[in-house]
């Protein structure tokens, strides 16, 4: 049995009682500041923390808001507009007036207990929000709200086991981060090469293959599984035909995602963009990774005031990299061991983070799950 366990038998072993939040956490006001004043008073070795909706945070100093706008206990931060949630925050702060913050009452009372009990049940909060522009929710909703009060040490023995899940996945998260920024400073600088017998620049002609979709309409086609590239970054539909198989590069060819570079090595449908093949003496892998090392200057080459678009003529235009086929080989295969570390769902650390963040969900409803006590 687990010290949880323990703790529950001993403590609470008929279950809890419920009340609601207001009983055991006092409401907090914030300040009255506009988006314009924390912009022009944010400082980052501030001291004071300003909350507004969504990320949005100002840090200020003593004196740029009045003293008694300054909440100095640890808090629960209710962001009530637009993207619902909570933060549970212990430094100075303070937050927009249409927002709102808990304290504890007392102090049988494990405060981050009742931020994660929050957290737990905040599809229930975004649910209750107000349709219209910006989704809100109002006080009477957190106030009411009703929350177990299981006895002191089981709450904090929830917390200390919820910590440390947080804390292996805030790992994770740098980790990725980190890996991610390494990936992408080598597959850029990876292509540098010296004047050597061994490499030479080609022009774009002289080892690629160009070719340029098909217009196609969805009404015109029959649903499938062949994904249609249609300009984004993701499959616009499925279709029942196809119009290139085997390996390719697609570079998007208008509207936001103009110049996106994409890999294929399934039957796809390409109507708004540019096919690249290989020719025979290049790894056509090794093309995608220099393309996508290319992926900004790509970008910036998008012309035409509405919806903007990348030519033919900017990508022949290219000068291609190219060294021996062994020493191509070779980097394909630091690259794709890099690219599937940080972004493959599959393998590598994003799947070590969704099954960390799977077992925390799982874990934080079971932890957070209490029978209630008869009345």
């Amino acid at each position: 049995m687990s010290r949880l366990e323990e703790l529950i038998q001993k403590l609470c072993p008929d279950g809890v009682e419920y009340v609601p939040l207001s009983q055991i956490c006092i409401r907090q006001k914030g300040t009255s500041i506009t988006a314009a004043d924390m912009k022009e008073l944010n400082k980052p070795t501030a001291k004071i923390r300003i909350f507004a909706a969504g990320n949005t945070v100002a840090d200020v100093d003593y004196g740029d808001i009045p003293d008694q706008d300054i909440i100095t206990k640890p808090s629960i931060i209710v962001k009530s507009r637009g993207n619902i949630g909570f933060e549970y925050y212990e430094k100075p702060f303070s937050h927009k007036n249409e927002m709102w913050s808990y304290s504890k009452k007392h102090k049988q009372i494990c405060l981050k207990f009742y931020y994660y009990y929050l957290l737990n049940h905040i599809t229930e909060f975004q649910q209750k929000a107000r349709s219209g522009k910006l989704p809100q929710i109002s006080t009477p909703d957190t106030d009411g709200f009703l929350v177990p009060l299981p006895p002191l040490p089981v709450q904090e023995e929830i917390v200390r086991i919820l910590d440390k899940f947080t804390a292996l996945e805030a790992e994770l998260e740098a980790e990725l981060e980190a890996r991610k920024k390494q990936y992408e400073y080598y597959s850029g600088c990876i292509f540098y090469f010296y004047d050597t017998p061994e490499f030479c620049w080609m022009n774009f002609k002289e080892c690629c293959r160009i070719s340029r979709g098909n217009y196609i309409t969805k009404k015109d086609t029959h649903a499938g599984n062949i994904p249609v590239i249609l300009g984004g970054q993701e499959p616009a539909y499925y279709i029942n035909k196809s119009n290139h198989c085997g390996q390719a590069i697609v570079i998007s060819r208008s509207g936001a995602s103009a110049g996106f570079v994409s890999y294929w090595n399934e039957p796809i449908f390409v109507t708004d963009g540019f096919i690249i093949e290989a020719k025979q003496n290049t790894n056509i892998k090794f093309l995608y990774f220099f393309f996508k090392s290319i992926q900004d200057l790509l970008n910036a080459s998008k012309r035409g005031a509405g919806i903007p678009h990348i030519t033919s003529e900017i990508i022949l235009s290219i000068r291609v990299p190219v060294p021996t086929l062994a020493e191509q080989t070779r980097i394909v295969s630091i690259l794709d061991r890099f690219d599937a570390l940080v972004n493959d769902i599959t393998q590598g650390l994003p799947a070590e983070l969704a099954a960390r963040r799977r077992q925390y969900e799982y874990y934080r409803d079971k932890l957070l799950t209490f029978k209630e006590k008869a009345s």
